[in-house]
């Protein structure tokens, strides 16, 4: 009977459709990729793949048996996940925002790892349109992410974790006139905007338009911790979220300042798939949260 570890093999080749990018993401040559495989069609008696020189194509008999497969892996995943006791065990691949890294989910994490450790976690920063793709192909078992803007698909479940209020911040020694209200702030200083097209741009549009803001565009980036550095070291004002954990009050070298009319957040949680190996872990994260707004809505430590 095929290892775990080889069905594993085949389903990583077969969305990347290649032997050596393959083996190149969970650790094998091309040659022990390529072996692997000709193990299992041996022992299933069917040709998985048409080859050629320069590619593997998943054939019909292929494609057939990928979900009896990739349920099979789920349902070792769960029976790993418990190791005794009730403690969490085996690797679980998530992806988050890197500004929910230095946030409310990194406290849940690390609790999560510390009453828990046989759990491997293996996490990639990065954006949240990236990681829905990426969950619902089953390359991550979840992501911390944000609401997004549009319908999830069928296969795919989002919980809400936590909340962040957009906020206006400003550099407490710009490079700049600096005026008193927020709408002349806006309409003055140099903005640094969030990327328009990811989904926390999105929440900026929104909040701009609450306002009824017009800014005097400066950069764009893709990173809230890149941003609010910017504006510490004076260059220009942002509207971004306001990162749980963070005490941006105390900052001083920032200030924070509401803006008129606004009630925009920023909802922030976990996207996973309807039915995956990992819902032990998905659960315990989510009762993390739970356990936080049941407690009177202090943010998770």
């Amino acid at each position: 009977m095929p290892s775990i570890r080889t069905l594993q093999t085949f389903l990583t080749t077969a969305r990347l459709g290649s032997f050596a990018a393959a083996g190149q993401e969970i650790g094998l040559t091309s040659a022990a990729v390529s072996l692997q495989i000709r193990m299992l069609e041996q022992e299933l008696g069917v040709n998985l793949f048409d080859r050629n020189a320069r590619s593997v194509v998943l054939n019909s008999e292929g494609r057939q048996r990928v979900p009896a497969l990739k349920d099979l892996v789920d349902r070792w995943h769960r029976v790993q996940a418990l190791p005794g006791q009730g403690e969490l065990g085996g690797t679980v691949v998530m992806g988050a925002l890197v500004s929910a890294l230095v946030g409310a989910f990194a406290d849940a994490l690390w609790t999560l790892k510390r009453n828990n450790p046989a759990l491997e976690v293996t996490l990639f920063a990065g954006q949240s349109a990236d990681f829905m793709g990426r969950v619902e192909r089953g390359e991550l078992d979840a992501a911390v992410v944000t609401q997004s803007p549009t319908r999830l698909t069928a296969s795919l479940k989002w919980t809400p974790l936590y909340s962040e209020p957009m906020v206006l911040i400003a550099p407490t020694r710009p490079h700049f006139p600096l005026p008193e209200s927020a709408l002349q702030m806006l309409a003055q200083c140099p903005f640094m905007r969030f990327d328009r097209r990811t989904w926390t741009g999105h929440l900026v549009n929104e909040a701009l338009a609450q306002c009824r803001a017009q800014v005097v565009e400066g950069l764009e980036l893709n990173s809230v911790e890149a941003i609010v550095e910017l504006v510490r070291q004076g260059f220009g004002i942002s509207i971004v979220p306001q990162l749980a954990n963070l005490a941006w009050n105390r900052d001083k070298t920032l200030k924070v300042v509401p803006l008129p009319r606004v009630t925009v957040e920023r909802h922030v949680g976990l996207l996973e798939r309807r039915r995956h190996g990992r819902e032990a872990v998905t659960r315990a994260l989510k009762d993390h949260f739970g356990k936080a707004r049941r407690s009177g809505g202090a943010r998770p430590k």
